[in-house]
């Protein structure tokens, strides 16, 4: 994992690697390394856990007190991402860029006005233009520490881009999209009432490489069943 400079401004840092499966589980150790880094501390003294909503955190304890860092993780065939923020809460979602029915999904799952964004934008580009839409929703559900239940799909998200930006009807929550090579489509949420930063610390083909994993085929995109 490269080095990383912890600047004094609120950044949400996000890791990239290969997913290859089994033990110890890559996502573990990212996190770890991204805690040990935000936190300076070892490794073996961070602590994998869960704050009172249910979110992810890494956990150093001390005789003073125990100090956190939320973390968010998220899977797609044959790679994982990683986002820490010492800030407050942090969410993140990673999608391969591939074939979908992007009109057709929007229209099952997404409110109308996305469906009409969607429609008007170039044919070319509404996979990709779906997958960020997509990504938020699940960043947001995650910063929010109740991934896509209670409407989730539902929830109006800002223009795709950078900065974060805010999120229709609520203040106090942001997202955007780093852009990720490598045919991925990344997106960051938080919950902060001004600006944050994103650092991709590590991109696909840094250290770890971004090839795709046959035995691990995972999405978070549901399937829509011809004739529902």
């Amino acid at each position: 994992m490269a080095q990383l400079t912890v600047s004094g401004r609120d950044t949400a840092y996000v890791w990239v690697g290969r997913d290859t499966g089994g033990q110890p589980d890559p996502a573990a150790v990212l996190l770890r390394r991204a805690g040990a880094l935000l936190l300076g501390r070892t490794e073996t003294a961070v602590v994998l856990t869960h704050d009172r909503e249910g979110r992810p955190v890494v956990r150093v304890d001390e005789v003073t007190g125990s100090v956190e860092v939320a973390v968010s993780v998220s899977r797609t065939a044959g790679l994982v991402a990683v986002a820490a923020r010492r800030a407050g809460a942090v969410g993140v979602d990673v999608e391969r860029i591939r074939p979908l029915p992007a009109l057709a999904l929007a229209h099952r799952w997404f409110p109308p006005a996305e469906l009409a964004w969607l429609r008007d934008r170039p044919e070319a580009g509404q996979t990709v233009d779906f997958l960020r839409l997509w990504t938020a929703k699940e960043a947001v559900g995650k910063a929010l520490g109740r991934g896509l239940r209670d409407g989730g799909l539902r929830r109006l998200m800002p223009t795709p881009g950078l900065p974060l930006r805010p999120v229709p009807g609520d203040e106090l929550l942001r997202v955007g999209h780093p852009r990720l090579d490598g045919g991925l489509v990344l997106a960051v949420a938080v919950q902060a009432s001004a600006q944050v930063d994103v650092e991709v610390v590590q991109r696909p083909g840094h250290e770890v490489t971004a090839e795709r994993s046959a035995s691990v085929e995972r999405t978070s995109l549901p399937v829509v069943v011809r004739g529902n």
